[in-house]
């Protein structure tokens, strides 16, 4: 996905929110102060990264404020777009329902519920920017930090992220280290699966309990999918859907649903109200509100850097199904899939693919009249007070389209 978006730079009082953990103060670097993205040379950085916020009431309650609306769900769209602003994207479009409010962005989704937001961001992003002005913004009407989780995939191409998303060590000691935010975060970073592979990143701020207002989002499964199929990647390539004389904005939201639809997309939410959109060159994003549950996929098609990710937090015992319908729409050569739910989300799932042994450790595709057999070949876990969060990797057999005779027993005459 290409946008392009005003550079973000720092102002005053955000310079006063660098600082070192002894209290003096930090100066960021000249990089820091003016940004530009590399030129697109043909590769993007799909994979996101995710920040969840989840907040409690406080004793300083904001009423006047939308009064049909709960929480953080009071906030102006002007104060989401300056959140936007700090992590350098910007918001496109948004559905919304009784429970939540959802929100397509230039780089990947932001999900607002009355006590928690879930912001997801690609590309060269600078989401933990923003987490300092969300902690702002929720005081003022009169919400506290509960929780905090963060989490990222490795990168691909690290040498294009910027300021703190450098490395982890770097985005840790961001955390650490910021005078508004040391005193609210007291959590810890982990690396889930091979350093020397496909791995996860997450930091989780442990010291704090998440509000009972969210039991209902108690687990989120993430699939993300590498080196997808050529002939899907190909759907999501704008100009093939462009007309003669058609107005740009008409012509986005035909080519938004075009793509849905050859892809096959909507089946993969049945029911659920979806908001797309198709960027140029290529790329396409989607979010899908069903009551309390979100849906989001994020598609990059580029040859050598292809990449589609699925994410929910709908609540199921048995997600053998789902996986096998998101990977068979991808077709990938690998993929990493990450759960992150509380003690008893996750002793609602039944079927958990990250734990089975053997045979149910494979994802089994069905594709025409063969299959596609994906083998996992690690799997990494941790829990930390309530939350507990799991990773593996699962890799295409070559030879999973072949069909294998049946062995019949030998009897000895």
């Amino acid at each position: 996905m290409v946008e392009e978006y005003d550079v973000d730079r720092l102002s005053s009082s955000d310079l006063s929110d660098y600082s070192s953990t002894n209290g003096q103060p930090q100066q960021p670097s000249e990089e820091d102060l003016i940004e530009v993205d590399r030129e697109y040379n043909g590769y993007f950085e799909g994979p996101e990264k995710t920040l969840e916020m989840c907040f409690r009431s406080s004793k300083n309650i904001v009423t006047d404020i939308h009064p049909d609306k709960e929480g953080l769900r009071k906030l102006e769209r002007h104060e989401l777009d300056r959140i936007c602003r700090r992590a350098r994207c910007t918001i496109l479009s948004s559905v919304s329902n009784q429970f939540l409010d959802a929100y397509v962005l230039s780089e990947s989704s932001l999900f607002v519920y009355p006590y928690m937001m879930v912001l997801k961001t690609c590309g060269t992003t600078t989401l933990l920017r923003c987490v300092s002005t969300v902690i702002e913004l929720a005081k003022k009407i009169g919400l506290e930090l509960d929780w905090v989780g963060y989490s990222r995939k490795n990168f691909s191409f690290p040498g294009d992220q910027c300021h703190p998303h450098q490395s982890f060590n770097q985005e840790i000691s961001y955390l650490g280290s910021h005078r508004s935010l040391s005193k609210k975060l007291n959590g810890n970073g982990y690396t889930l699966g091979p350093v020397t592979g496909d791995h996860w990143f997450v930091y989780v701020a442990d010291q704090t309990l998440r509000s009972a207002n969210l039991l209902y989002t108690d687990r989120v499964l993430n699939i993300m999918m590498f080196d997808i199929d050529e002939s899907v990647a190909k759907l999501f390539y704008y100009d093939q859907y462009c007309r003669e004389n058609e107005d740009s904005d008409d012509a986005t939201r035909r080519i938004s649903l075009a793509q849905t639809k050859a892809a096959g997309i909507d089946s993969l939410c049945p029911g659920a109200l979806l908001d797309s959109r198709a960027f140029q060159p290529c790329g396409y994003s989607m979010n899908a509100i069903l009551f309390h549950s979100y849906y989001t996929m994020h598609i990059t098609p580029e040859d050598g850097s292809s990449y589609a990710s699925f994410e929910t937090n709908q609540k199921m015992e048995n997600y053998t199904s789902l996986v096998a319908n998101v990977v068979r729409t991808f077709k990938p050569k690998r993929f990493v899939m990450t759960l992150m739910a509380d003690e008893d989300g996750l002793g609602q799932i039944k079927t958990n693919p990250f734990t089975a042994l053997g045979e149910d450790a494979k994802v089994i595709v069905p594709s025409g009249k063969s299959r596609m057999l994906y083998k996992r070949r690690d799997s990494a876990s941790i829990k930390v007070e309530d939350c507990c969060c799991m990773m593996g990797n699962w890799v295409l057999q070559e030879d999973s389209n072949r069909v294998s005779k049946i062995r019949g027993f030998s009897v000895d005459i």
